[in-house]
């Protein structure tokens, strides 16, 4: 073999998208209809006719999906939630599920 000879090897990689999941506000019977939208404007930065229709489905299909994020952002975005509500006095709830 000659000297100036090289072996070039060739490295595929290749990157996964990560799983998504969506985000759900879960409808309770103390939740006030003004904070659910509030708490979709401030956390998820829906505008206020988007929040009304994502409050409108919470309200009266027991459930809305918020957004679809990956992992780490629902779960963040979950605690956020649930920390505004206890802030407030809501037992509001966020809930995740895989896409």
């Amino acid at each position: 073999m000659p000297e100036n000879t090289s072996i070039k090897e060739e490295i595929k990689i290749k990157f996964k998208k990560p799983k998504l999941y969506r985000v759900i506000l879960n409808n309770d019977d103390y939740t006030s209809m003004e904070f659910v939208v509030e708490v979709l404007v401030k956390i998820f930065h829906k505008n206020a006719t988007e929040a009304t229709i994502i409050m409108m489905d919470v309200h009266e299909k027991g459930r809305g999906i918020v957004g679809v994020y990956p992992y780490d952002i629902a779960l963040t975005k979950v605690i956020q939630v649930e920390e505004m509500a206890t802030e407030r006095e809501f037992p509001l709830n966020a809930s995740i599920e895989e896409e």
